[in-house]
């Protein structure tokens, strides 16, 4: 497949907002003082067993990793600490942050059901071709909150969830990444490309 005829019409959204991200810590090193303290209490709760760091490790292809979060987001606490060791475990993944209030086109595009949810994470491919987006929170996390709570409130991430359900959310996050792996790792314009 040649790369004419290769489209994404949010390319160069993609690509500029990519430019103006930040690294995870410069994300963080702009949040107030006890929003730091709560994904740095996330941050040391993660922890990739040996298997997530091979599978990591074995990485080939590059994935430019856009995130719209906030740093004041119980979800993004809890979920963005995962991104970063995840990336951390791999020089495969560079992974990006955006203030959800910082770019507006982004977070309009990036809306989920209609509201502006963070995290919102999209892979993007060497070329910036999007490749996979979620958004907010992982399917356990959903099914805990069907079970545990009433009404719309947001988990302000206050109170650090059992480290079991920590565990199971951070393996789906590992396999959100290997999928999109996956999916670049077998593309024929990819593997034309890397003669692989």
């Amino acid at each position: 497949m040649a790369a004419a005829q290769l489209f994404d019409q949010r390319m160069e959204l993609w690509r500029r907002s990519f430019e103006q991200a930040l690294s995870f810590d410069r994300f963080i090193a702009q949040a107030e003082p006890g929003h730091r303290e709560r994904w740095a209490r996330y941050g040391e709760q993660v922890a990739l067993s040996a298997a997530q760091h091979k599978l990591l490790s074995h990485f080939t292809r590059t994935l430019n990793v856009l995130v719209l979060a906030g740093t004041w987001c119980g979800d993004c606490a809890r979920q963005c600490p995962m991104l970063a060791a995840i990336s951390a475990a791999t020089p495969k993944i560079d992974l990006r942050f955006v203030d959800n209030q910082s770019n507006v086109e982004l977070r309009d595009e990036l809306r989920i059901h209609g509201a502006a949810r963070v995290p919102a994470t999209v892979v993007l491919s060497e070329d910036m071709f999007e490749v996979s987006r979620a958004s907010d929170r992982t399917l356990s996390v959903y099914r805990r909150k069907a079970q545990n709570e009433l009404g719309a409130a947001c988990d302000a991430g206050i109170v650090l969830p059992p480290a079991d359900e920590l565990a199971l959310e951070l393996s789906e996050w590992v396999e959100y990444f290997e999928r999109a792996h996956l999916l670049l790792r077998v593309s024929p314009f990819l593997r034309t490309r890397h003669n692989d």
